[in-house]
């Protein structure tokens, strides 16, 4: 077992560079054969915590600091709209965001798609934008649990990724660096997850909430479903659109407002801005009835340098793609699966997401008007719409797209987007 002060030591050699990247990526393979137990993790998490600058809004703000993570999945444009709307109930959130890698899109890449957006803002930037707006989303700057920074890279070129405790201490470390009161986590399960079951799911949840709470973080988790796109779009242009009708009450996807309503609820909750989940659930949609959650957006973007006006037409600042390609069902019947995690691939073939960090991305391409699990449909009707920046590329869209949405003859059996609701037993 490992004292706390050889936990120290790594992660402070991580930080300054005084561990090599061998040495390092021996450490991570020794961490990933011989898991961590609990309080080794809390121990790792609190050294990456300390390895850089830790946020302290204490008597900062008139009201709660919280957050919410999500473990990442393919349509998932919660944050967008659950922000505004926390923020619009009391609570003030320092929303750090990461960018899309492999199959799961990024929020940051999604707000990128705004003309003027800046999504890198300074500590005192930062603040003012929650004074404006009672929220911001933000890119981790470089001195946000470095350690972290530099353990993830390692995991990822020595295939180490796939480790409870280090996955644990990677998201609570610049959780907790960015100064939360409470935290709510999105535990995403099924063939678009990172979690393809639920018994996986499940125990990252439980561990998440157990580290989470040992150091100090009051957290709740909700185990969420992923077998199927969230929303009806995929892409970053057109996920920020349908998360503006979303706002605007227009049109809402059934699954993603369940997510929504349920994870802003609990961070209400949490929080202390509300006593249960059904009076939380009934503030969060006064919150999008009165339009209060969309006029907190709306403060957001010009202050983090969008334009003005964008929240009424949305669809006249953001990139449209030159070619629209209907993608049409080949037989009569219920649609019954989709291959989640191909869906995101999909995008990236596209143009729209990163293979590697260093990968650019065309924010105007993705797929609209996707039809949902347990949809009837007849031959010729549109499983989705393809927006690709050429004909070619549509072409071969279509065609990956026609394998990944299967079609049969009985309808299907619908499970709850919610799965279950997981706490550590002495959190909230």
């Amino acid at each position: 077992m490992l004292e706390r002060a050889q936990i120290d030591a790594f992660a402070a050699g991580l930080a300054d560079g005084s561990w090599s990247d061998a040495q390092a990526g021996a450490m991570a393979m020794a961490l990933f054969l011989n898991e961590l137990t609990e309080r080794e993790t809390v121990d790792l998490t609190e050294a990456m915590t300390r390895s850089g600058t830790v946020l302290d809004w204490r008597g900062r703000f008139d009201g709660p600091v919280l957050d919410k993570h999500s473990t990442g999945g393919v349509g998932d444009k919660v944050s967008l709209v659950l922000a505004p709307i926390v923020a619009a109930c009391g609570g003030f959130i320092p929303m750090i965001s990461g960018r899309g890698l492999g199959h799961t899109g990024g929020t940051l890449d999604k707000l990128e798609s705004i003309p003027g957006f800046r999504t890198q803002l300074g500590r005192d930037e930062m603040e003012r934008v929650i004074r404006t707006a009672g929220f911001t989303i933000v890119g981790a700057s470089a001195d946000l649990a470095p350690a972290d920074r530099k353990l993830y890279a390692i995991r990822d070129v020595t295939a180490t990724v796939d480790s409870i405790p280090l996955i644990c201490a990677s998201i609570l470390s610049k959780k907790r660096a960015a100064g939360l009161e409470a935290l709510v986590l999105d535990v995403k399960a099924g063939n678009g997850a990172f979690a393809p079951d639920l018994h996986a799911a499940h125990r990252l949840a439980l561990a998440l909430t157990r580290v989470a709470a040992r150091g100090g973080l009051p957290t709740v988790a909700w185990v969420t479903d992923m077998n199927e796109v969230l929303g009806t779009t995929v892409g970053n242009s057109v996920e920020v659109l349908e998360s503006m009708r979303f706002l605007r009450g227009e049109g809402r996807d059934a699954r993603l407002a369940k997510v929504t309503e349920t994870l802003a609820a609990e961070m209400l909750v949490v929080g202390g801005l509300a006593p249960d989940l059904d009076t939380g659930r009934a503030q969060v949609r006064q919150a999008v009835v009165s339009g209060a959650a969309l006029e907190r957006f709306a403060r957001m973007l010009v202050a983090q340098g969008g334009p003005t006006g964008f929240v009424d037409h949305p669809e006249r600042f953001l990139p449209v793609a030159p070619v629209r390609r209907d993608l049409h069902a080949a037989a009569d019947g219920w649609i019954t699966q989709v291959a989640t995690r191909e869906v995101g691939l999909a995008l990236i073939a596209l143009g729209g997401g990163r293979r590697r960090d260093s990968d650019a991305i065309d924010p105007r391409v993705g797929f609209t008007a996707v039809a949902p699990i347990g949809q009837r449909v007849a031959k010729g009707d549109v499983l989705a719409v393809i927006h690709a920046a050429s004909e070619s590329d549509a072409d071969v869209a279509a065609a990956r797209l026609q394998s990944l949405v299967r079609v049969g003859s009985e309808p299907p059996k619908l499970h709850d987007v919610l799965v279950e609701r997981v706490a550590a037993p002495h959190a909230p």
